[in-house]
C-alpha cells in the first residue's frame, strides 16, 4: 500500500493556483527601490559624463573620478596626467579609455547582476515570484555570455583605482604648497570605498585563495583571503555606498568648478 500511494502521489500535477504568487508581503518594493536608485544614478552619471565641463578645480587640483584620467583636447591644463590623445568630439568622454572597463566591471558584478535582473528584467523580480520570461537560458547566450568577462574587468578596475588614488594624493597640492580641504576628505573617502568595493569582489576573493589546497602553507595569502572574505560579506552594501560616494564627489567638484560655493579649507 505504501508503494502504491507513493507512486500515485508522484504522478499528480501541481495544484492549480490562478495567482502568480501567494506572497502577501510587499515583495515588489525592493526591486522597485533598486530600479529607481540605479536609474537615477545612471541618468546623473550619463549627463555628467557628456557635460564636458565643471570637472576640474585647478586651484586645488580636484579632478572628479567621472573624468579621470582626462584624455581629450577639452582637458584643462593640469588635469591631463597622461596627455590628450583623444580628439575634441562631444560623443567621446574625457575618460573614454577607462569608463567602458568600469561599466563592464559594475555590470558583470555578481551583486549588480542580481540587482538589475530583478529590478529591470523581472527575472525573477523576487523569491517565489514567477519569472517574467517564458524561457530561461542562463548566461550562455548573447549578450549575457559576456558576464564571464568579470574576472578580467576586475584587473582593469584595480588599475583605475590606482589612478583614482593618485588623483586623491595629488589633490593635497594647493599650488606649490600642501593644502587640505573638505574636497580632499571627500576624495579620500571615495577612494577608500572604491578600494573596499573592488577588493570585496568575488573574483578578488578567488584570486586570493580560491586555488589554495593548504592554507597553512600560504599564511600571507590566507590572511589576505580572510580579509577579502570579510569585505565580500558586505559586497552589496559597498556596491551602493560607492555609487553614493562617486556621485557626491563628482557633485562637490562640479559645484566648486561652477563657482556655486567655495571649498572649505583647513590648511592653505
Amino acid at each position: 500500500m505504501t508503494t502504491t500511494a507513493t507512486r500515485s502521489d508522484a504522478g499528480r500535477s501541481r495544484a492549480a493556483i490562478a495567482a502568480k504568487t501567494l506572497r502577501t508581503d510587499r515583495w515588489w518594493l525592493p526591486p522597485l527601490i533598486t530600479f529607481v536608485g540605479l536609474s537615477a544614478w545612471v541618468i546623473y552619471a550619463t549627463v555628467r559624463v557628456f557635460m564636458h565641463k565643471w570637472f576640474f578645480v585647478e586651484q586645488y587640483h580636484y579632478l572628479t573620478p567621472f573624468y579621470s584620467p582626462c584624455l581629450t583636447d577639452r582637458c584643462i591644463d593640469g588635469s591631463a596626467m597622461f596627455g590628450t590623445p583623444l580628439p575634441n568630439f562631444w560623443l567621446i568622454p574625457e575618460a573614454a579609455l577607462t569608463l567602458p572597463f568600469l561599466l563592464l566591471f559594475r555590470m558583470t558584478c555578481y551583486y549588480y547582476r542580481k540587482a538589475y535582473y530583478r529590478a529591470f528584467w523581472l527575472s525573477p523580480p523576487a523569491c517565489a515570484v514567477p519569472d517574467a520570461h517564458e524561457k530561461y537560458t542562463g548566461e550562455t547566450r548573447f549578450p549575457l555570455v559576456f558576464q564571464n568577462l568579470h574576472r578580467y574587468a576586475f584587473y582593469a578596475a584595480g588599475i583605475i583605482s590606482v589612478i583614482n588614488t593618485w588623483d586623491a594624493v595629488v589633490a593635497f597640492r594647493s599650488g606649490d604648497e600642501f593644502g587640505f580641504g573638505l574636497g580632499n576628505v571627500i576624495l579620500v573617502v571615495n577612494v577608500v570605498m572604491l578600494w573596499a568595493y573592488t577588493l570585496s569582489c568575488h573574483s578578488c576573493r578567488h584570486i586570493a585563495g580560491g586555488r589554495l589546497k593548504h592554507f597553512s602553507k600560504h599564511p600571507v595569502r590566507y590572511r589576505f583571503w580572510t580579509f577579502v572574505s570579510k569585505l565580500n560579506a558586505r559586497h552589496m552594501m559597498l556596491a551602493w555606498v560607492t555609487l553614493g560616494t562617486l556621485a557626491l564627489t563628482d557633485f562637490y567638484i562640479m559645484a566648486l568648478a561652477a563657482g556655486w560655493w567655495p571649498d572649505l579649507r583647513f590648511i592653505n
